[in-house]
């Protein structure tokens, strides 16, 4: 009886540490910014490092692939408008980009253009667009670009 409570024991804390590590949406961004619709000037752009210590395709399954850190590389809070809302992002290393959007749902790109990803919303939601930068590989120093030009 006593094996099995160790058993169970250790297998709650390695449950409790997974979780632990998984990206957190609401953990402080390592830069933020708040826009409306029409914002200048176009396009915003963000210098960041890609990559961390969560594995995307281990926490997020799909699309999502890459490392990436706990809290969110950038907090985008946007007021919508008529325009559509892109975010690419390019490095000489090899990103993937993973966006929790307004909506609560992961979104998730890496290889659109190139080795460098990108996202667009062709009629985005009001909200904040929590952002990380993946690194697929090395990781490297890396630009996001917001915009709303297509």
């Amino acid at each position: 009886m006593r094996n099995v409570l160790s058993i169970v024991a250790v297998i709650a804390a390695l449950s409790a540490a997974g979780a632990a590590a998984a990206q957190d949406p609401s953990a402080n961004a390592g830069g933020a910014s708040r826009k409306n619709a029409g914002f200048t000037p176009d396009p915003i752009t963000v210098n960041v490092y890609s990559g961390g210590g969560i594995d995307a395709s281990d926490t997020l399954g799909g699309s999502c692939v890459g490392m990436i850190a706990g809290a969110p590389d950038y907090e985008f809070t946007y007021t919508a408008g008529s325009f559509p809302l892109s975010f690419q992002v390019r490095s000489q290393g090899d990103t993937s980009l993973i966006i929790n959007g307004p909506d609560g749902r992961w979104y998730c790109d890496d290889d659109t253009n190139g080795l460098n990803p990108e996202l667009t919303w062709n009629r985005p939601g009001s909200g904040s667009y929590d952002i990380w930068v993946g690194a697929v590989g090395d990781a490297a120093s890396a630009t996001l670009y917001i915009t709303e030009t297509p």
